[in-house]
């Protein structure tokens, strides 16, 4: 019971609790949106305009990124949230409305993903230096692990939810209980009452600080390394994720078995976030890394491929390990990069992660019609191996350890011996 109690203890200080209670009823709105939003295009127009929805979200996070990184910096990151949700909630509101009142186009659809992925550009970067400032620095990771816990539980359930209300209540009532819980998220922003302010620092150019996040990174070689291992196995996921389904229709029971494979993923990515909330290994990158080779063993798994129960393990293994390592990174993160520039080195991480990915999902058909597609799954694998021991054979990122409660985190950490 102490144990319990003290991985919840994030949860006794009341800001963090209202960003917990926001983020999970945002949470549980965004995990509805995907399903709805896919049928929604696919009844009043085509599979092209499916695609050109989701370029649109996705075009527009990347997009504006590093301007969200770069602005959660110099502005309240507080205030940053809010105005993120506001935009949300009036386009997720907006596309109900057009369902309502039987007027919904791809247009409509299509502006309201470019807006959710605009704001999550902002939203994203200024919530993890929010988290920062929140909790003690010993209590981060729990912090981190339940925020993780939360989604994970949405993104379980949220699509078959999803299902019964498109096909009980319309596509209208799902749009609008997503605007709901933007609303809910803002007001449990607004209400917080927050430690000071960041001391003042010098206002330069939006390049200039930018190019001021890109020297924090490079100053600390566990981020340089870690980066450049997620950017190699992002590629490995982004040819997974397009010739996965494939293998599994070609040999097993195409759609169906792929949804309980991505449900084992969920429920492994779920099981992640409980063993971050409890586990805080000595060197939590070096164990995160090693448990990252789940990924190149799902893409194996995938090559034979083997039966869809071991599919689904090997689905649950790999998420497990995506969710552990993005928790201990972001912990490592907050605890090691200065307050002030902790929103645009996020903000740089992600972009790297999100530009490959979806280059790597163009491209993977393509190749494959070339190569075949087992030869791309076994060749996805290997580089994501490569990678990973890569990662590893830098000892800063191997030997990193959790920040003294004392540790000044504007100096570049030295990685413990």
């Amino acid at each position: 019971m102490s144990a319990l109690l003290a991985a919840l203890a994030p949860l006794r200080e009341r800001p963090f609790r209202l960003l917990f209670l926001g983020r999970t009823f945002s949470g549980a709105g965004d995990a509805l949106v995907p399903v709805a939003t896919t049928f929604a295009v696919l009844e009043i127009g085509t599979a092209t305009d499916l695609g050109l929805v989701l370029a649109c979200h996705w075009g527009a996070r990347v997009v504006f990124l590093l301007a969200g990184g770069v602005w959660s910096d110099r502005l309240p990151r507080q205030l940053v949230m809010i105005a993120a949700d506001v935009v949300r909630a009036i386009a997720q509101a907006a596309v109900a409305a057009a369902f309502f009142f039987d007027a919904a186009r791809v247009w409509h659809l299509a502006v309201a993903a470019a807006a959710l992925g605009l704001a999550a550009a902002f939203f994203n970067p200024a919530s993890t230096g929010l988290v920062q400032s929140l909790v003690t620095r010993e209590r981060l990771q729990e912090a981190n692990a339940l925020l993780g816990l939360t989604r994970g539980a949405s993104h379980v359930a949220g699509p078959a939810v999803a299902g019964v209300l498109v096909t009980t209540v319309g596509f209208g009532t799902v749009f609008a209980i997503d605007a709901a819980t933007f609303v809910v998220s803002l007001v449990c922003l607004a209400a917080m009452r927050l430690p000071p302010e960041l001391p003042a620092r010098q206002r330069t150019s939006a390049l200039r600080e930018a190019l001021e996040g890109l020297r924090v990174m490079r100053e600390r070689r566990w981020i340089v390394a870690g980066l450049g291992c997620d950017v190699v196995v992002n590629v490995a996921l982004g040819v997974l994720f397009v010739l996965g389904p494939v293998a599994v229709a070609e040999h097993h029971g195409g759609a169906r078995d792929w949804g309980l494979i991505m449900t084992a993923a969920s429920v492994g990515g779920l099981l992640g976030s409980a063993v971050a909330l409890r586990v805080k290994p000595i060197h939590p990158l070096r164990v995160a890394y090693v448990l990252s080779l789940a990924t190149p063993a799902m893409l194996l798994a995938l090559a034979p491929p083997v039966p869809v129960v071991a599919l689904m393990v090997a689905a649950a293994a790999m998420f497990f390990a995506i969710v552990t390592l993005n928790t201990y990174w972001t912990t490592m993160q907050q605890q090691h990069v200065p307050p002030n520039a902790i929103s645009r080195v996020d903000s740089l991480a992600w972009l790297g992660s999100l530009v490959v990915m979806p280059a790597a999902m163009a491209l993977a058909g393509a190749c494959a019609a070339v190569v075949g597609v087992r030869a791309m799954l076994v060749g996805a694998a290997a580089v994501s191996v490569a990678a990973i021991a890569g990662a590893l054979a830098v000892r800063d990122l191997r030997d990193l350890q959790y920040a003294a409660a004392a540790e000044d985190p504007t100096a570049p950490p030295v990685a413990a011996a």
